[in-house]
C-alpha cells in the first residue's frame, strides 16, 4: 500500500495553512488579507444565499462581525482531499462571538462544517468556494450585527 506522495503532502499543508489564515482573517477583520486568499471568481454559501466574489462575501461577513466584539473560529476534523491543482477540504467549525457595548456579556456560538473548494494559482493556494453548513447554535443573534437586508435570522 502506498500513501500520497510528497507534492500532494505539501499541497495539503498549504491548504490546512490557508483554511486556518481565512479563520484568523476573519477574527482579525483582516478584509484585505482574507480577500487575498480568494480566487477573483470565488464564490460562496455562508447561509443567507449564493454569494458571488470576493466584496460580496466581505460585505456579508462584516455586516455580522463589524459590530461584533471578539470572535474565535476554531477548526478541527480537517480533511483535505487533493486532485492536482484543484482541491476539496471539510473542517469542523466552532465558533465564538462576544458582544460588546450594550451587548457586553452577551454569546452567540454555532457548530458547522466548511466545506470548501481550492485552486492553485500561480503557485498558491486560494478558496474558490466555501459553503458553511450550521449544525447548531447556541446563545444571542443580538451579538452580531444586523446582517445582510435579505437575511432574517
Amino acid at each position: 500500500m502506498t500513501g500520497p506522495n510528497l507534492d500532494t503532502l505539501l499541497a495539503e499543508r498549504a491548504i490546512y495553512r490557508q483554511l486556518v489564515q481565512v479563520a484568523r482573517g476573519m477574527d482579525a477583520r483582516d478584509w484585505d488579507g482574507l480577500l487575498g486568499l480568494m480566487t477573483a471568481d470565488v464564490t460562496a454559501d455562508l447561509g443567507t444565499g449564493s454569494l458571488s466574489g470576493g466584496a460580496e462575501i466581505i460585505a456579508l461577513l462584516r455586516s455580522f462581525l463589524d459590530a461584533c466584539g471578539p470572535t474565535q473560529h476554531l477548526l478541527g476534523n480537517v480533511l483535505i482531499d487533493v486532485d492536482g491543482d484543484t482541491a476539496h477540504s471539510r473542517a469542523y467549525v466552532s465558533d465564538m462571538h462576544l458582544g460588546v457595548g450594550p451587548r457586553e456579556g452577551l454569546t452567540f456560538c454555532t457548530l458547522g462544517d466548511y466545506q470548501d473548494r481550492w485552486r492553485r494559482e500561480d503557485g498558491e493556494w486560494k478558496l474558490c468556494h466555501r459553503s458553511k453548513l450550521n449544525r447548531g447554535h447556541i446563545g444571542s443573534f443580538a451579538v452580531l450585527g444586523p446582517g445582510p437586508d435579505h437575511w432574517r435570522a
